[in-house]
């Protein structure tokens, strides 16, 4: 939409704050819960092979650095086919390919209850990632068709609730699908692939019906309405453009620093936070003679935690200077978490993960910001799929790393140190960050 086309609209046509606030909460109830089941699910998927690592290793005979590395080769696959699989998005539209995404992903899902080995267990892992591939770009870039920028760091953070709730449920669910063990001759974790992958395939039919692709063809707006709605986001893009740092290809977004300073922060967390999905579990079977169901329970507790602060402080962030000062506050007391967990008892240890996991996606729904408020068109598209894709690459060096210390070393200390030595060094360079309309020079 152009300037010359939005202007008159600005002029004779203003949205009233009531009536902008009243389309804003439809638009969250009629989306986001799908959005967030979605996502759910999705992390389900990929992460359940956490509370199967000890049995998988046991049973298949692989190693803690070769459980690492195929934990980590699903966001190679994913990482590698981000880009794509966000410009077909934009192409074919976001019903049609999230559903695609799904129903590859919960077969391949369902399918890892049958690898055999180090090699199947490699295969299955990075054909996943393929399969799930641009989920979270795709969503991303899909928040932008509904949402403007005030509103869509908290239409983020509800998102990632998905994880929060998928890692909360996980523990008990995965714990108690472990304990049928032997029945019908399936082992517990082949249980725990197959019966956590099949939802996916029901979901999807619900994607399929009640997604649309954008605001005009969502039966729940008014053609009125949905007008409305473009013509106002349109007003916010143009005003983007005006600012004359807006990219509108991958090449602009590749040649700008800012990119690669939110690309470089999202990497160490990434590294964070997948290192602590994969290893939690095994890190509390240490605490002692725990079931599996009581690991699962204890595993749940840094993800209520993580729960409540996604829910609550993603929607302080209504400004570029408040989203800087949370982001590296956030980023601090991600890397004091872990230096807690790693220097403490069982007790304190878990308070340290919770504290860590209470900024995740706090953190996570600030930095897709910065890209999303300096890239529009095709730009937008491959830009948060390229800070994905980098920052995903922190999913496949961190467990791969964590496997080989742990291996190494016996213990996993070392690693959560070097973590949050990590983290440090991000909230320093997330200061230099700056929002789309901000001058590169301002400071906080």
């Amino acid at each position: 939409m152009s300037v010359v086309n939005a202007e008159p609209y600005r002029s004779t046509a203003p949205a009233t704050a009531i009536a902008t606030d009243q389309m804003t909460r439809r638009i969250f109830r009629k989306l986001m819960p799908l959005l967030v089941m979605a996502y759910v699910i999705s992390f389900l998927d990929r992460t359940n092979i956490a509370l199967a690592k000890t049995h998988i290793e046991i049973d298949l005979g692989i190693s803690a650095a070769s459980y690492g590395l195929g934990a980590g080769l699903f966001f190679l696959t994913y990482a590698l086919m981000e880009i794509p699989s966000n410009l077909i998005m934009r192409k074919v539209g976001a019903r049609f390919w999230i559903t695609r995404i799904m129903i590859t992903w919960g077969l391949l899902s369902t399918g890892m209850a049958f690898v055999q080995g180090e090699t199947s267990f490699y295969v299955m892992r990075m054909l996943l990632g393929v399969a799930e591939a641009g989920l979270f770009p795709g969503v991303m870039l899909y928040l932008t068709y509904w949402f403007g920028r005030e509103e869509r760091a908290r239409a983020t953070g509800y998102f990632l609730l998905g994880v929060c709730i998928a890692n909360v449920i996980s523990g008990p669910l995965g714990g108690a699908l472990l304990e049928m063990n032997g029945l019908f001759g399936l082992h517990g974790w082949q249980w725990l692939f197959i019966i956590e992958g099949l939802p996916t395939l029901a979901l999807t039919w619900v994607v399929w019906k009640k997604l649309p692709d954008g605001p005009l063809s969502a039966p729940w707006l008014s053609t009125a309405d949905a007008q409305t709605l473009e013509k106002r986001l349109a007003l916010e893009r143009a005003e983007e453009n005006q600012s004359g740092q807006v990219g509108h290809s991958l090449r602009e977004c590749i040649k700008d620093r800012q990119i690669w300073l939110a690309i470089f922060v999202y990497f160490c967390h990434q590294i964070a936070i997948y290192t602590v999905i994969f290893f939690l579990p095994g890190i509390i079977g240490t605490y002692g003679k725990l079931t599996p169901l009581e690991i699962g329970l204890l595993t749940s507790v840094p993800w209520i935690a993580a729960a409540t602060g996604t829910a609550t402080l993603p929607r302080f962030a209504s400004n570029p200077q408040r989203c800087r000062r949370m982001l590296g506050v956030g980023l601090v007391i991600m890397a004091g978490g872990l230096l807690i967990a790693a220097s403490s008892g069982p007790v304190l240890a878990l308070v340290g993960f919770s504290l860590t996991a209470s900024m995740f996606f706090v953190v996570q729904a600030i930095i897709f910001l910065y890209p999303s408020s300096r890239l529009a068109g095709a730009g937008l598209a491959s830009g948060l799929a390229l800070v994905n894709t980098c920052g995903l690459l922190g999913g496949f060096l961190g467990p791969s790393a964590m496997g080989s210390i742990e291996q190494a070393t016996g213990s996993t200390t070392n690693g959560l140190l070097i973590i949050a030595a990590m983290l440090v060094l991000a909230a320093l360079v997330s200061t230099r960050l700056r929002q789309g309309q901000e001058k590169i020079t301002k400071e906080i």
